[in-house]
């Protein structure tokens, strides 16, 4: 039996990027999962396991740990949730499973796949992030739950402030979105969580893009893991139609109109690269008549959540979002995604794009290059191993919309700054953000706020 810290260059290959798509669809039942679980699939419309279960189910049946890579929109979360689910049937217990997500909406998305999937066996979660009460998330822990849905910071504040909560029944730790939560950023939050939980558990790591680098898999203490690969590091599906255009920087905001008449009727996420950005471009396009909605981390978690509500819901049809939306949310039916801002990190833009064309549907995504972002576009491209498709555009069209998108800008203008007086948009000095504010989840130190409560 290998050590705790054996070396991840000894870990198994369960499956080669060649030919794993191509091997015949199972069945849940074929992978050795449980009737009630099977039960459960069939409710939510699973009919065959995706590539990424098929390889790793089987794997974490037989109790190993798992480090799975796989695209974006594969069924990653059930991929874990069935083997930690499986397990809890067998022995019941409470605080049995915690599962670590880089942002809020991802939490209590994974919470709602494990309730769904364990409705037949009884599974209760707790879900534990930042922005929520920490009091009736104590009580919530008090009745030790199965499954603890968190971001690391929310759960280093419980395991450091809340009496009589620990984790020492811990007997599955999952990391979902894994390079983000093993990014060095989140290091001390990770490895204090790490030193206060059993030794002897199983380790669950997933991501759409994952990082091989040997410190950050060592810190998770996997032991005798398998490496479960069924896509390339930066991939994605090939039922997503990927475009660019560019034009001049003054002329962005007469693109993103065109584009959104263009696409008028279907669901568009728009990603920005601010807090700010998601604001502005928001009222900008409400007040041209689109129905649009922001979700950003300066949002209260209640927004955050009624925002991806109102969208699922198709009460509002178009998205403005940052990376806080782009990994792992699933939401079924996004007709498109506008890259408003370019990624400056390309692993970022196979997020993005990754929220579109889910379950073999197909998708298009349409990035917006001016002349400052020819780089960005460049190593996308390198990244990809591909160019990206011009998207053709009548320029006569576009800038014909000239002056009535300037006058939204003004009036897009005037509502951020009465919005900033009135206190919007501002956050508790305490409250520890998600992935918006990376280093605030992290443990770093808070940039200075000024007196009236903004941010830098």
């Amino acid at each position: 039996m290998p050590t705790e810290k054996e070396s991840p260059m000894d870990v198994a290959v369960a499956s080669d990027n060649e030919g794993a798509e191509e091997q015949p669809p199972a069945t849940f039942k074929e992978l050795g999962v449980i009737d009630p679980l099977v039960e459960a699939c069939d409710k939510l419309k699973f009919k065959h396991a995706t590539p990424i279960q098929r390889e790793s189910i089987p794997w974490a049946l037989q109790g190993r740990d798992i480090i799975g890579l796989a695209q974006t929109g594969s069924g990653k979360t059930a991929a874990f949730a069935i083997p930690v689910l499986q397990a809890l049937w067998e022995k019941p217990s409470g605080l049995f499973a915690c599962v670590m997500a880089p942002t809020r909406e991802l939490a209590f998305q994974i919470s709602e796949t494990f309730e769904a999937l364990g409705s037949v066996i009884g599974v209760r979660c707790a879900v534990i992030v930042g922005g929520m009460d920490m009091v009736s998330q104590a009580i919530a822990l008090s009745k030790k739950p199965h499954v603890i849905v968190c971001t690391p910071g929310r759960l280093q504040d419980h395991l450091e402030n809340t009496k009589g909560f620990s984790l020492r029944t811990l007997k599955y730790l999952v990391m979902d979105e894994a390079d983000r939560l093993l990014d060095m950023d989140f290091g001390p939050k990770i490895d204090q969580i790490l030193k206060v939980i059993p030794r002897e558990r199983n380790t669950y790591l997933f991501s759409a893009t994952m990082t091989t680098k040997v410190a950050k898999l060592q810190r998770a203490s996997l032991r005798n893991p398998v490496k479960v690969e069924v896509s390339t590091k930066y991939q994605t599906v090939t039922t997503l139609l990927q475009y660019y255009i560019f034009f001049p920087f003054k002329h962005k905001d007469c693109y993103l109109v065109y584009l959104l008449n263009e696409m008028a009727g279907n669901s568009v996420i728009v990603f920005v690269r601010t807090c700010n950005d998601a604001q502005r471009v928001a009222l900008l396009l409400r007040s041209l008549g689109f129905p649009a909605i922001p979700l950003h981390g300066q949002l209260s978690m209640d927004k955050r959540l009624g925002a991806l509500n109102k969208f699922k819901a198709g009460t509002r049809s178009i998205m403005i979002a940052t990376d806080v939306a782009a990994r792992g949310l699933d939401i079924p039916f996004v007709d498109g995604v506008i890259n408003y801002d370019i990624p400056t990190h390309s692993k970022e833009y196979i997020h993005r794009v990754g929220r579109t064309a889910r379950a073999g549907r197909s998708g298009k995504s349409i990035t917006l290059v001016t002349q400052y972002d020819v780089e960005l576009l460049q190593r996308i491209e390198h990244v990809l191993g591909r160019k990206l498709d011009g998207y053709a555009v009548d320029k006569d069209a576009v800038l014909m919309l000239q002056e009535r998108v300037s006058e939204a800008q003004r009036h897009a203008t005037i509502s951020s700054k009465r919005q900033g007086r009135g206190g919007g948009g501002r956050r508790r000095a305490g409250d520890d953000a998600d992935r918006d504010d990376d280093e605030v989840q992290a443990g770093m130190p808070q940039k200075k706020r000024s007196k009236r409560g903004g941010r830098r």
